[in-house]
């Protein structure tokens, strides 16, 4: 009876450690999932700032800014943070009016790929702190997925939007409120 219990006990243990191991290598995964949509996230902020920049470089005709937007546009992975970086440089030699459509565009998807970095940056170093858990590194859990990098680009400083126009909370005169049916 007493070597039952021993049996019984390995096993719970086993099926502990099973159940640890199993969780460990789902968080593995989920996190290098979660680092590869937030690098595609950014990447996709990147491309549409590329390309509003061209747009407001085309209306001032500043050729250094169009350059540097086509060349963000064309940069191959490894030349992507060196490209982004000298659009940043061009885009703030460039004096933006927040009241034009394409500049409000450009710093508003500037504003959205400092956002979508910070995501993606978190996100990263979620990841690669998950693969260098001693248990996830001495059983090879991080193999399977290619090591997340940092995607290290400078800041944009650009000229806040105006406030947007208040919306009305109340109906305008002669137009009588209707009831809920």
């Amino acid at each position: 009876m007493p070597r039952m219990w021993w049996v019984v006990g390995v096993v719970v243990l086993a099926a502990i450690f099973s159940a640890y191991l199993g969780w460990t290598a789902q968080r593995v995964e989920r996190l290098h999932m979660r680092a590869q949509s937030g690098e595609r996230a950014l990447d996709a902020h990147l491309m549409r700032r590329a390309a509003a920049a061209a747009v407001v470089a085309e209306q001032n005709e500043s050729v250094e800014l169009y350059a540097a937007a086509r060349l963000a546009l064309d940069a191959e992975p490894g030349d992507r943070e060196s490209a982004e970086n000298d659009l940043t440089r061009q885009l703030q030699t460039v004096d933006l009016d927040p009241t034009d459509p394409a500049a409000r565009t450009l710093i508003a998807t500037s504003r959205r790929v400092v956002l979508a970095r910070q995501v993606h940056t978190d996100l990263v170093r979620d990841a690669l702190s998950a693969r260098r858990r001693v248990l996830v590194r001495l059983l090879g859990l991080n193999r399977r997925y290619p090591r997340p990098e940092y995607f290290d680009i400078v800041e944009p400083i650009l000229p806040d939007l105006p406030p947007a126009l208040p919306t009305p909370t109340h109906p305008p005169k002669g137009v009588l409120p209707t009831a809920p049916v």
